[in-house]
């Protein structure tokens, strides 16, 4: 009797996979790459060189972040690219908001059984987003871990590096009172809420990602819940350069009553609850789920994806200069004297 070799695919991991799926999305982290990076994909470091793309001077600003349960209305609807946009996109976000442009990026997925095609969509994802925002995939790690995630289980995380010039740093030394706040509409729940979404949607509501209820004007539960996470790069990248912003928030898991206060020093956000319509699904999340006003603006971003803070003279060339772009910019209220905490006004 011949004596059986155990191997660790029989372990539950397969090396093969993990290498086709590089294989498959190597072409699209290399097309993400920019002039700053050194070497090619699979070096066990990625190289990055600054003063190649302008910033030789400059201040890093690092950033870590997960996609959370959006994955798991990506499996249930078996699309698998936008997640990965989703992550780099929502980074970008995180850093942008202290003046920081955004070098390069790296990912990590780990996952019970490795699938090949699933996983290589997921780093495609990623690579497409760096390539659209100018910025490289530098680098990442795909891990199979069988009984530590189930089979068909998976998660995505990244890690972002930017650079800022010292004095565009946003660090809320120029955020004061007298200041305007400018929102800029999301395209969703973005990345955070989700654990909620689903309760009221898949649990209460008995949907499934196909079903379009007319609360959702026409877009079908998948379409909702997966619409990306915006990149306010290329939108705000102009201003920034024209230190016409004081201060910045990205609005993500917290909602606008955690984010603002993160940057808003010893001054009150008052902000007029009236100055922006709320997206059909917000709308529906919180009728469907009986959800209060203060909780729905801790769980959701309820339309509002960025806060610009502003001078008083700066709000008519900020405005201009969003609206050429195409963007509705919302005026949200103003900066008081407080402790830094918001405020809402209702006519």
């Amino acid at each position: 009797m011949t004596e059986r070799h155990l191997t660790y695919k029989d372990a539950g991991v397969d090396i093969g996979a993990q290498d086709e799926a590089l294989s498959r999305a190597k072409q699209a982290i290399r097309a993400s790459f920019t002039p700053g990076v050194l070497g090619d994909v699979g070096l066990f470091g990625g190289l990055f060189d600054p003063a190649k793309v302008g910033f030789g001077d400059a201040i890093l600003v690092g950033s870590a972040d997960g996609v959370g349960t959006k994955l798991e209305v990506a499996k249930r609807a078996g699309i698998y690219t936008g997640v990965g946009r989703d992550l780099v996109q929502h980074c970008i976000n995180d850093i942008l908001v202290q003046g920081a442009r955004p070098l390069f990026f790296m990912d990590y997925v780990g996952t019970g059984k490795l699938d090949p095609a699933v996983v290589s969509e997921l780093i495609t994802g990623c690579a497409n987003a760096c390539r659209d925002n100018g910025l490289a995939l530098l680098g990442g790690e795909t891990a199979e871990m069988p009984g530590l995630y189930a089979d068909g289980d998976f998660d995505l995380v990244g890690f972002i590096v930017g650079a800022v010039h010292r004095d565009k740093l946003l660090d809320g030394s120029r955020v004061k009172p007298g200041q305007k706040l400018l929102g800029l509409g999301s395209s969703g729940l973005h990345t955070n809420g989700y654990s909620l979404a689903r309760k009221v949607l898949f649990e209460l509501e008995g949907l499934d990602v196909l079903d379009r209820p007319p609360q959702l004007e026409g877009a079908s539960v998948g379409e909702a819940l997966l619409a990306p996470h915006r990149s306010y790069l290329n939108l705000c990248w102009p201003l920034l350069e024209e230190s016409r912003i004081a201060g910045m928030a990205h609005i993500t898991g917290g909602g606008l009553i955690d984010n603002l206060p993160r940057v808003l020093g010893e001054c009150d956000a008052v902000i007029d609850l009236d100055s922006w319509e709320r997206p059909p699904l917000f709308r529906y999340l919180c009728d469907a789920g009986n959800i209060e006003v203060d909780e729905a603006h801790r769980a959701f971003n309820m339309g509002i994806g960025l806060v610009l803070i502003v001078d008083d003279a700066q709000v008519a060339p900020v405005r201009a200069s969003l609206e050429a772009a195409g963007e509705t910019v919302h005026a949200l209220g103003e900066l008081v004297p407080g402790s830094g905490v918001v405020r809402w006004r209702q006519a």
